[in-house]
């Protein structure tokens, strides 16, 4: 017999909370995300549904919920309905075994649904339709895994460790010919690849692209919004992604933790819906401090090649665009202007014939001869700024670090980017008061999810003539910004002294 407190909220609430890891998804964001499917879906007594990455059962949960509401008519008997809804409309694909166990609790009220306590009682093994199958990885000659980039040296550990070796994307035959309706999920993040301190390696678009695979008809995700801007290993599923007229609305939290609750994940996440059948342009919605903004348009603003994130800022970047500018990208140096790196050993006191060097955590001196790459700068003016600059917190945001002016006779590490050089000395300053304005560094904040402020997070600065100095009160009387503009600049970006 079913039992009758399996629909009771405290029940539930209980059952979401077996474990306190921290990428489980609120229930919450997790409605959020189903109430953007059509409601007809939930009276669908053959629609299936697939968590591929079930780690507390919570997307499966609410699922069953919603369609225990919708097929009553259908299904009156509320044990053959419930029995219908396990056996032949909910399936899920565990990250781990005990994540596999969770979510059995979580959906069948045990962790064996073949058992008396179940609220299925039509199971005929101890699994259901929540599998987790513990596979390797299948390494290549390089040391990594074909399938997901996992580094052998991190991840072949034996048998007693988790592999993290995801069967939804190792799996290339998983489900086989099986279609569903509707893919909904949280993938796993990243993956340690065996780099330098704290690298990591990116894998949820894998958990994304392999879903469209399948062909639903609808696929809702929720993963880091750093994709928006690209990124290690991530440039083709951007592309692929913005280009994509089936990606018919993005809800984007800029500060995670207004989505996961003390979860601080750098740029933010977002969720989307994917609609197999239809083209559209994109509603997004963007959420800063309890507020949202929503706008349809497309993904690709022309002459963007990134995504705009906010609503607010795609009216700007049109009135800047209309005068069809150079990109100050173009005068940023890419990383390592000097092929000097950053745990140079540099001299503290000034000798005969010293270049003053730019470093991290103090400035010092070397030898022109020391210099392999762009010796030609070293006597030019120009400016250095960090090549990463990180913030946390409530706008409003600095974007960039102060940026120093860089004399002739000097040279920085691997810590900074070279902009220039320039002709001058008054060029190198009236670039350096471009960089602190309000609008300059809004328009990198477009681009800059991460710390990272690479030569990349500039594509969208316009450059200037830089003859004269700039203020924001000339830039915003040169690109004709209302009230409206400047105060959302205002309350993005604050003053640099």
């Amino acid at each position: 017999m079913l039992n009758k407190n399996y629909y009771n909220p405290d029940i539930l609430n209980t059952l979401s909370n077996l474990s306190n890891d921290e990428v489980f998804t609120p229930p919450k964001v997790v409605n959020y995300m189903l109430d953007n499917l059509p409601s007809s879906i939930w009276s669908n007594s053959e629609a299936k549904f697939l968590d591929p990455v079930s780690k507390s059962g919570v997307f499966l949960r609410e699922i069953t919920k919603r369609l225990n509401a919708g097929l009553k008519k259908k299904i009156p008997n509320q044990q053959k309905r419930i029995n219908h809804i396990f056996l032949k409309q909910i399936y899920g694909v565990a990250i781990t075994e005990l994540t596999a166990l969770i979510s059995r609790r979580t959906l069948y009220y045990t962790k064996n649904p073949k058992n008396k306590f179940s609220v299925c009682n039509k199971f005929n093994d101890s699994k259901g339709n929540v599998f987790f199958k513990k596979i390797e990885h299948n390494w290549n000659s390089n040391g990594l895994c074909n399938y997901c980039g996992a580094s052998k040296i991190v991840y072949d550990r034996g048998e007693s460790f988790e592999s993290h070796a995801y069967e939804f994307i190792h799996n290339k035959k998983l489900f086989n010919s099986m279609k569903f309706d509707v893919i909904v999920g949280n993938p796993p993040y990243q993956l340690n690849d065996g780099g330098h301190g704290s690298s990591a390696k990116p894998i949820y678009h894998l958990f994304v692209e392999q879903a469209k695979k399948l062909e639903p008809r609808y696929l809702s995700m929720i993963i880091p919004s750093r994709w928006f801007s690209g990124g290690k290993g991530l440039d083709e599923f951007r592309k692929s992604m913005l280009e994509d007229k089936r990606t018919t609305k993005i809800v984007d939290y800029f500060d995670s933790t207004e989505c996961f609750p003390n979860v601080d994940i750098s740029g933010g996440v977002c969720y989307f819906l994917w609609e197999k059948n239809r083209k559209d342009d994109c509603e997004v919605i963007s959420i800063q401090q309890g507020k949202s903004s929503s706008l349809k348009r497309p993904m690709l603003e022309k002459d963007s090649q990134t995504f705009i994130r906010f609503n607010q800022a795609v009216k700007i970047f049109r009135k800047v665009k209309k005068l069809s500018e150079d990109s100050f990208q173009n005068i940023v140096s890419e990383r390592r202007p000097f092929a000097l790196d950053t745990n140079l050993k540099v001299k503290t006191k000034k000798f005969n014939g010293a270049i003053k060097c730019y470093a991290y955590p103090k400035n010092g001196y070397l030898k022109l001869s020391d210099i392999e790459k762009n010796k030609s700068w070293v006597d030019k003016y120009k400016v250095f700024t960090a090549k990463a600059y990180g913030e946390r917190g409530s706008f409003p945001y600095l974007v960039t670090s102060k940026p120093y002016l860089g004399e002739k006779n000097s040279c920085c590490t691997e810590t900074y980017l070279v902009v220039g050089p320039f002709k001058n000395k008054s060029q190198s300053k009236n670039a350096q008061s471009y960089m602190k304005t309000k609008f300059f560094r809004f328009f990198v904040l477009l681009k800059k999810n991460t710390q990272n402020a690479a030569r990349g997070v500039y594509s969208l600065v316009p450059n200037q003539d830089f003859s004269d100095d700039w203020s924001d009160e000339k830039l915003q009387n040169k690109y004709k910004l209302s009230s409206e503009d400047i105060s959302f600049i205002d309350s993005m970006i604050r003053p640099m002294e």
